[in-house]
This record gives C-alpha cells, structure tokens and sequence, in this order.
C-alpha cells in the first residue's frame, strides 16, 4: 500500500484541502511507537500482513491545476509500477480525475469500477469556468472514455444540486446512484448491499473514491463543502470494510478533508483517517490467518 499525498485546492469553495495530507500523518494514535496496529473487529494486525509505505507527496504546484494533475498522475503511476495499492490523500475531488485514469491505464478500460461516496454527483460540466475542477472529475472520465457511466455507482447524494438536467445526463450515461433520501427509507445497510451488487455488474476491479462531505457535518466540520443529512461516521467505515472485503479494491482516494474548518478536535481528519485504516484492515483480512 503506498499512501499518496495531493496538496492542492484550487477552483474550489472554500480552500483548505490542500492541507489533509499533512494532516492525516498527525491524526490517529498508537498505544505506544512500538506497537502493531490492531483491527479489533477483523482480528487483523494490518500493517504485518501489509506493507504499508509513506509515498510521500506529488509535487503539486497552486498555480495550475493541469501541471498538479500530471504529476498526481505520474505519482500513482510510479506506484502501481512498484506494485503497490495506491491511496492518495487530497486535495479537493478533482484529484480523481487525474489517479483513477493512471489506474485504468494500469488495468485496463472498462475493467475498473468506480464506487463514490459523496454528498456531490461530481458531474458538473465546469465549475467557476473550468472543466478539471472538483466539480467535474467524474463527468471527465466518462467523457474520456477512461470509466463507462454503467461502471459508476455512487452513494450518499444529497440536498438541492445538481439540478434534474444533470441528473437526467447521468442517467444517459447509465450511472446508479443511491441518496441520502433512499437510505433514509430503505437503511443503509440495504442501499450498501444493492450498491455493492451494482459496482461489481462486470468491473474486475474497484477504485474507491472517498468525499469525506458524505458525512454529515456533525461528524466531519471540516470540508470545503458541508451538507446536512449525511452518513454517521459508522455508516461509512462500515462501507468501507465492505468494499475492501470484496477483494477487488486495486486503489482509493480520500479527500476534501480541511483542516482549516475542523475544530480543535479534528473530526474530519480523524474519521478520514480511519476510513484509510478501515480500507487497509479489510484488505489485510483476507490475507491474514486469524491463528498466526
């Protein structure tokens, strides 16, 4: 596993994401320096069964969102060349855009899936005038021919945008996405079984994309674009496992963590670090034999 950071904000709401990959490396704890992590509920010691390194940052510049793509892009390339899971840690969503094309480069169109958890579709045509920002990464992969729409399945959209138009374009396009209203009548754990089954309708693998906006605000204060009416804390790490247990996750980004509008208590740095913790204890677990 080679955690990757993607310190950029730019065409943003409120900027301050640049900052999570910092962040993330001073949030959490350990029972003491010598310690192996341990993952209570999968009985797993993660980081023994995994080699989990510090890929250390692409070098991304504040003035061009274009040159911070390309090297975001060269980043997870240079993993996946040493054969490593990538995790990268924005930034602002647009930086999916940029790792998930180096993992279908890598794997192959139209064998990756993309499952999105989100309080945003990400579909925009352009936001603020550009058409690479936060707003739009998901929309320019489809357009590029990098991930079809059907291999689209997005979980936790919610509030009062898009509007209908651009939900009717990702219908075209054959996206499955499930809202926060949806989980309100049906429950989460059953719009996460049917998004499950959805995400793996012919993907060999899965890109996990991580908005931590999907959580309502009172978990997770410090995100450039919050909305109320989103998952628990629970609710996502539990997804999370889910995802890492299907044995197909080859990559994942965490992102729009802001320092800057999280608290003294940094509860959006907290749960996005957990939600890589629960990634890789998923994918440890099935590596691991409960008895050594």
């Amino acid at each position: 596993m080679a955690i990757i950071g993607a310190p950029m904000d730019m065409v943003v709401n409120r900027p301050g994401a640049r900052f999570w990959p910092r962040a993330i490396r001073q949030a959490g704890y350990v029972g003491s320096p010598n310690d192996y992590l341990y993952h209570i509920g999968l009985d797993v010691y993660p980081t023994q069964v995994l080699k989990v390194v510090d890929f250390g940052d692409a070098m991304c510049t504040p003035f061009s969102l274009e040159q911070s793509h390309q090297a975001i892009n060269d980043k997870v390339s240079e993993a996946l060349d040493a054969g490593a899971v990538p995790v990268v840690l924005g930034g602002d969503h647009s930086v999916t855009l940029p790792s998930a094309t180096a993992v279908v480069q890598r794997y192959g169109v139209g064998k990756v899936g993309i499952v999105h958890f989100d309080a945003h579709a990400d579909t925009w045509d352009s936001l603020y005038g550009s058409r690479i920002s936060h707003g739009s990464p998901m929309r320019r992969l489809i357009e590029s021919g990098v991930v079809p729409g059907k291999n689209f399945v997005q979980v936790g959209l919610r509030g009062y945008a898009p509007d209908r138009r651009l939900f009717d374009w990702m219908r075209d396009q054959g996206m499955r996405w499930h809202t926060a209203l949806d989980i309100e009548s049906k429950g989460f754990d059953v719009v996460l079984e049917e998004a499950l089954v959805q995400a793996q309708e012919g993907p060999e693998y899965l890109y996990l994309s991580v908005d931590i906006d999907v959580l309502d605000p009172a978990f997770a204060p410090g995100t450039g674009t919050p909305k109320p009416g989103g998952l628990t804390t629970a609710e996502l790490l539990r997804a999370v496992r889910r995802v890492a247990l299907t044995g197909k996750l080859v990559a994942m980004d965490v992102v729009e963590v802001s320092p800057p509008y999280d608290g003294p208590a940094g509860l959006a740095a907290e749960a996005a670090h957990r939600v890589v913790l629960e990634a890789i204890s998923g994918m440890a677990s099935l590596r691991s034999d409960p008895q050594s």
